[in-house]
């Protein structure tokens, strides 16, 4: 079992700035890709950003390139995602995943079997 734990959302003003953090345990494996995922109120679940456990090659849905930076800290077993210039529709529940998702389905949430419980971030204008 791997266990993730969410934390570092919150509430930011537009344009602003935040850093989120997966704290990741439990029998981890350096084929897994994590991920972060959202969702907001009425709309389907969304790819954020992933990246190999092993290190490599990143990866962005189409709304964030550009402002969101995924990361790895291997000290800590930590996964970071670095959200700047945020905007209102951002605002979500961010999940922390984790799975055997290969270069092609990333971004597809099927192919993930550990979550987080999620962290809201709350972006105002």
């Amino acid at each position: 079992q791997v266990r993730l734990v969410e934390s570092g959302g919150g509430l930011v003003q537009a344009g602003g700035s935040l850093r989120l953090s997966c704290a990741v345990s439990g029998r981890t494996s350096s084929s897994y890709t994590m991920a972060w995922f959202r969702q907001a109120p009425g709309k389907e679940r969304e790819f954020v950003a992933a990246i190999p456990w092993s290190g490599g090659q990143t990866y962005y849905g189409d709304s964030v390139k550009g402002r969101f930076t995924i990361s790895r800290v291997n000290a800590d077993n930590t996964v970071y995602l670095q959200m700047n210039s945020l905007k209102p529709e951002d605002t979500a529940v961010y999940s922390c995943a984790a799975g055997l998702a290969s270069r092609s389905v990333v971004g597809d949430g099927r192919f993930y079997d550990y979550w987080g419980q999620g962290t809201q971030v709350t972006v105002s204008s």
